[in-house]
C-alpha cells in the first residue's frame, strides 16, 4: 500500500473487500524508481490466458506502453502478464524507451513461459524520463515467485502516483445463470480528462468473454464512466484501461453484446467501471468537492456532452464552487463558450435542485442563499438545459483549489 501523506477529503470511509478471482494471479515490489518507502511495481499474471481488451489514449504523444498494449490487442492473443510501474511514465523517451521496455516485457514472457507480445504494460509518472529498466528486472524473479491470488489491495496501492488512496470496486453478476465475479482498481488523480479512458484502470472477471464482445463492453463502458470525468482538463499520455477475462467460469456461449444472458453482467460491469471513474474524481488534486454537471435540452447527446464538459472544465466555475460562491454567471459562460446550440432565452440553471435562470434571466426572487448552502457541501450537483432538443450527458469533476497548484508545482521534486 502506498504511503499517504493526507488522504482526500472525498475519500470513502470503506475500500472494496476484493474477493480471488479464478485465473488471476498478483504481486508487487519496491523498486526505488522515485518512490523509496513503498511498493511502485505490480505483476499480474494469468497462467491458462485471458481474453484481452483496452481503451488507450488518442493523445498524439502516447507513451511506449500505450503503442505496446494497442499492438497486442490487435493480435488478439490470450494475455499471460501485465506489468505496471509508477513513478516514471516512460512517455516521450524515444527508442531509448522502446528498448527499455521492452527489455522488462522481455524478462517477464521469460519468467512465464509466453510470447512477449502476450505482456501488457503501463508506466505511470514523469514524463520524458526513460525508464531504468534494470530497476524493474532486478527484481522479476521475485515478484514472479511472490505471486498468489489474494495481493488485490497491494496491487491497487503499488500503482499509485499522487493519489491519496487506493481506488477499487467489486461486483458479482451471473450469465446464464452462473454467478461471476468483477475485480477493478484504478489510479488517477492529476492530469485527467477524457480522450478514451483516462489515466490507469484494470478490470478482471472469470467470465468465459470472446474478444469482440469485450471490446465492445468496454468501449460502451468507457464512453459512459472514465471518459465522462475531468479533473483538469489535460488528457495523459499514458491513459490505459484493460480488461482480462479468464473464463474460468463455465458461463456459456456469448455472441453479442445485446445477449439476454449477458444483461445483468453488463449492467455490474458499467456499474463497477462508473465507481472507479467517480473515486478518481474524488481523489482530484486538491479536490474538496464532488460535482456533477447534467445537461440537458441540446441538440444531441454528443452535445450535451460537449457543453458539460464546457462547465467542469472551466476554471471560473470550479474555483467559484472552491469558493463556495453561488456565481451562476460562470455557468452561463461556460455553455455560451462551449460552441454548440443553446437559447439564450429558454437556459434554465439549476443548483442543488433550486432553478435560479429561466426565459434568459434570473428566477425573481430565487434562494442565493441556499446556492451557497449547497456549495458549501461535499457534494455539488449543477442541472443545465439549453431549450434546442432532446440530447442529455452528465460529467463528473472537482472543484480546483490552491492544492492542485501546490502538488503540480512541486511534483517532479
Amino acid at each position: 500500500m502506498a504511503k499517504i501523506e493526507k488522504i482526500s477529503p472525498l475519500a470513502p470511509t470503506e475500500f472494496a473487500d476484493f474477493p480471488e478471482i479464478d485465473g488471476v494471479l498478483l504481486a508487487t515490489a519496491a523498486t526505488k524508481m522515485k518512490y523509496q518507502d513503498r511498493d511502485d511495481l505490480l505483476c499480474v499474471a494469468f497462467p491458462d490466458g485471458a481474453t484481452a481488451a483496452g481503451v488507450l489514449t488518442t493523445s498524439r504523444t502516447a507513451s511506449a506502453p500505450v503503442g505496446l498494449c494497442r499492438q497486442n490487442l490487435s493480435l488478439g492473443k490470450k494475455a499471460r502478464g501485465l506489468l505496471v510501474n509508477a513513478g516514471n511514465a516512460n512517455a516521450f523517451t524515444g527508442k531509448a524507451g522502446e528498448d527499455a521496455m521492452m527489455a522488462t516485457v522481455t524478462v517477464l514472457a521469460a519468467e512465464l513461459g509466453c510470447d512477449t507480445n502476450q505482456v501488457y504494460v503501463s508506466s505511470t509518472g514523469v514524463i520524458g524520463e526513460v525508464l531504468d529498466d534494470k530497476k524493474i528486472t532486478a527484481h522479476m524473479a521475485d515478484v514472479v515467485g511472490n505471486l498468489t491470488p489474494a495481493n488485490w489491495t497491494a496491487a491497487a496501492g503499488a500503482i499509485l502516483t499522487t493519489d491519496t488512496f487506493i481506488k477499487g470496486a467489486v461486483r458479482t453478476a451471473t450469465i446464464n445463470g452462473v454467478p461471476v465475479k468483477i475485480n477493478g482498481f484504478a489510479k488517477g488523480s492529476g492530469m485527467i480528462a477524457p480522450d478514451m479512458a483516462t489515466m490507469l484502470a484494470y478490470i478482471f472477471t472469470d467470465a468465459d468473454l470472446p474478444q469482440d464482445i469485450l471490446q465492445a463492453l468496454l468501449k460502451e463502458t468507457a464512453d459512459r464512466s472514465f471518459n465522462a470525468i475531468t479533473v483538469d482538463s489535460d488528457t495523459s499520455t499514458s491513459d490505459t484501461l484493460l480488461a482480462f477475462a479468464t473464463a474460468k467460469a463455465a458461463t456459456g456461449k456469448i455472441t453479442s453484446l445485446d445477449d439476454p444472458a449477458l444483461a445483468d453482467f453488463r449492467a455490474a460491469f458499467a456499474d463497477l467501471a462508473l465507481e472507479l471513474a467517480h473515486l478518481v474524481v474524488k481523489d482530484g488534486e486538491g479536490a474538496t468537492k464532488f460535482i456533477s454537471v447534467t445537461v440537458t435540452g441540446a441538440e444531441d447527446d454528443r452535445a450535451a456532452k460537449v457543453i458539460s464538459f464546457s462547465i467542469a472544465n472551466s476554471p471560473l466555475v470550479k474555483t467559484a464552487i472552491a469558493g463556495e460562491d453561488a456565481n451562476w454567471g460562470r455557468i452561463v459562460m461556460a455553455v455560451g463558450k462551449a460552441g454548440e446550440a443553446a437559447d439564450r432565452d429558454k437556459i434554465e440553471i439549476i443548483i442543488g435542485g433550486q432553478k435560479v435562470t429561466e426565459d434568459g434571466m434570473a428566477v425573481p426572487g430565487y434562494d442565493e442563499d441556499a446556492c451557497t448552502r449547497h456549495f458549501k457541501g461535499q457534494d455539488i450537483e449543477l442541472s443545465v438545459d439549453v431549450g434546442i432538443a432532446e440530447g442529455r450527458a452528465t460529467v463528473w469533476t472537482c472543484d480546483l483549489t490552491h492544492g492542485y497548484i501546490d502538488i503540480n508545482a512541486d511534483y517532479r521534486s
